[in-house]
């Protein structure tokens, strides 16, 4: 028997990660350097995946920052040539990027007659806002998984890792498009898994919790800091009794990512909620 070495597994991968300077996915792509990988930071605003590059290559690991819109043929491939160029083929495709936007929520959780021309209801959702937010969720993950699964064909140890939600086991309130685009992302998973099966790709899918990010921040907290009553019913329904930390992501990625301890495991959305998942509410 040889127990799996989970870090040092992915010791000389060439991992590329979209939405690699946001504040999940940071926390991935530091703790994905620290096991001794060759990241590629691509994201779209490319200034701040290279200030994180610096952050990164002044304490010795490597990585470089690639600028890449998720929602652009042409700049995923430009994006996929450089990490190519720079650090061979890639081994493990992390699809980091994705988020929601007001424009495609509703104001209250329950719709109301009384409610019409006061707030923004379920007949006031934006088009155009839902549009992008299923373009970015989806899209973001689907382009960026063809191009750089051309690497991965054939070759061992390869595989994609999308990030799902809560919000595609049950959608929450509010944010219809999010929690559909989320269970897209779900579902292609799957499909991804089994398509590519016979060509030694594996791909799965992490579904975190509730974590504090810049998106979701405002509905989470008052401008005064204090808790907004929509995180009072989150915390009542999650049996661990608060948010999840960034940090708290990187086990079930690694684990993921490693051949060595996940290699008959293919097509799974993996929950990291603090059993949010699990709790009926009562």
């Amino acid at each position: 028997m040889t127990l799996p070495q989970f870090s040092e597994a992915l010791n000389g991968k060439v991992i590329a990660i979209t939405g690699a300077a946001g504040v999940l996915c940071s926390m991935l792509t530091e703790a994905l350097c620290e096991c001794g990988a060759k990241v590629a930071l691509l994201d779209r605003t490319y200034e701040k995946a290279k200030e994180f590059e610096d952050k990164l290559t002044t304490r010795g690991l490597v990585a470089k920052a690639y600028a890449c819109n998720v929602l652009e043929p042409d700049s995923i491939k430009a994006a996929h040539e450089g990490v190519f160029k720079d650090f061979g083929p890639c081994d493990i495709l992390i699809n980091g990027a994705g988020g929601n936007n007001a424009r495609a929520n509703t104001d209250d959780e329950f719709f109301s007659p009384e409610d019409v021309g006061k707030m923004k209801t379920f007949f006031d959702l934006d088009p155009e806002g839902i549009q992008f937010v299923f373009n970015l969720n989806y899209m973001g993950t689907l382009l960026p998984s063809q191009e750089f699964s051309k690497d991965m064909i054939g070759r061992e140890g390869c595989s994609i890792i999308n990030i799902s939600s809560m919000n595609a086991f049950t959608p929450l309130t509010k944010i219809p498009a999010y929690s559909g685009a989320k269970a897209a992302v779900s579902n292609f998973t799957q499909w991804l898994a089994v398509h590519f099966a016979k060509v030694g790709i594996r791909c799965n899918a992490i579904a975190p919790g509730f974590f504090v990010t810049a998106q979701n921040q405002k509905l989470l907290f008052n401008d005064d800091g204090t808790p907004t009553a929509r995180t009072g019913k989150i915390l009542n329904n999650t049996p661990t009794a608060r948010f999840g930390k960034p940090e708290e992501l990187i086990g079930a990625v690694i684990f993921l990512a490693s051949e060595q301890a996940s290699s008959f495991v293919n097509g799974v959305v993996l929950p990291v909620d603090g059993g949010f998942n699990a709790y009926s509410g009562v």
